[in-house]
């Protein structure tokens, strides 16, 4: 089955998929997660590069529904089937979701931390700031909108929200502009919240549209997204075979610092204590569970950029368990 990648849905392009490819090293026989399945990508290429079973995760229906249509192009020519296993959930279960099916150990889950193509694209969905659409901006279909956030949360708690989600340095002026804009109406569309906005934030010389940073904080709280990338990454090293690898892809600085410290701490990896701190006085090295294969965090090539703009700002880090795992279930992120 070794060979050429097959051709992807042109309506999602998978992020650093050669690189994805070469960490995560999938081997006939072997058990694999893509934890964010959206349009199937990194699944396709694992499934076709290899005689393995593959398990996706995905919150949203539509990637679900994607993936039934994908699922016959690789029978189960052993157990009758498909080798590809389609759950419904946040990837911040996925210890539940695969113990439903069976699953305790993989050798290898991959995770595309952030929004997908399709739900950018959609314009429905309520993501983008460059298409008129109802201001959703939920990864499922259930809970508050964006809409419901903008039009009732106090202007001090948009701020906060803006500010340390959406790294958005004028997140005071944002805020105050969109309760002085819902006084006069609701903000129901991502055109009127994208417009007043802009009113407040002018363009800069990195040439990112002034409402890219406000749509990304709101879009992280609408759907708890560094929640589950914290749950998820206390859970994926315990799943993990000796041997097995788990690689993430992220796409901006909040994401990737949760990825390198819990990476750190599987490794061994984090400063010791301060010799002031009381846990100093009866701290030991114990042996580390997992290696870091990425020292630094990978960066897409100038080609890949050139093609697909959206993956100019991917990080892709990985480790490799090299033990059965004995992190604490109930460890926290830093």
């Amino acid at each position: 089955m070794n060979g050429p990648f097959p051709p992807h849905d042109p309506g999602h392009v998978p992020v650093m998929l050669a690189e994805v490819m070469e960490y995560l090293a999938p081997h006939d026989g072997g058990r694999y997660v893509d934890g964010t399945f959206g349009g199937g990508g990194y699944a396709r290429a694992i499934l076709a590069a290899c005689d393995c079973q593959l398990w996706g995760i995905d919150r949203d229906p539509a990637a679900i529904a994607r993936g039934a249509a994908l699922a016959p192009a690789f029978p189960d020519a052993r157990g009758g089937g498909s080798r590809l296993h389609l759950l419904h959930g946040g990837f911040a279960d996925m210890a539940d979701l695969l113990a439903g099916d069976g699953v305790t150990t993989v050798d290898g889950i991959v995770l595309d931390l952030g929004v997908s193509s399709y739900q950018i694209d959609e314009a429905e969905r309520g993501f983008s700031f460059r298409m008129d659409g109802p201001l959703d901006m939920r990864m499922n279909d259930t809970g508050p909108t964006a809409a419901d956030v903008v039009n009732t949360l106090p202007e001090s708690e948009l701020a906060d929200i803006i500010y340390h989600y959406g790294e958005e340095r004028l997140s005071r002026r944002v805020a105050r502009a969109i309760v002085a804009a819902r006084a006069e109406a609701p903000l129901l569309r991502t055109s009127q919240l994208a417009d007043v906005v802009r009113s407040v934030v002018r363009p800069d010389r990195s040439g990112i549209d002034p409402a890219t940073r406000t749509f990304q904080g709101l879009r992280i709280h609408v759907n708890d997204e560094l929640g589950q990338i914290t749950r998820v990454l206390e859970q994926a090293p315990r799943l993990l075979a000796p041997g097995g690898r788990l690689v993430v892809v992220s796409f901006h600085s909040l994401e990737d610092r949760l990825v390198k410290q819990a990476m750190s701490r599987a490794a061994g990896r984090m400063p010791a204590p301060s010799r002031h701190d009381p846990r100093a006085m009866t701290a030991r090295a114990a042996p580390a569970d997992f290696r870091l294969l990425t020292g630094r965090p990978i960066r897409p090539g100038d080609e890949e950029t050139r093609r697909n703009p959206r993956a100019r700002s991917a990080r892709l880090r990985a480790m490799e368990c090299i033990a059965p795992s004995s992190i604490p279930a109930s460890e926290p992120a830093e």
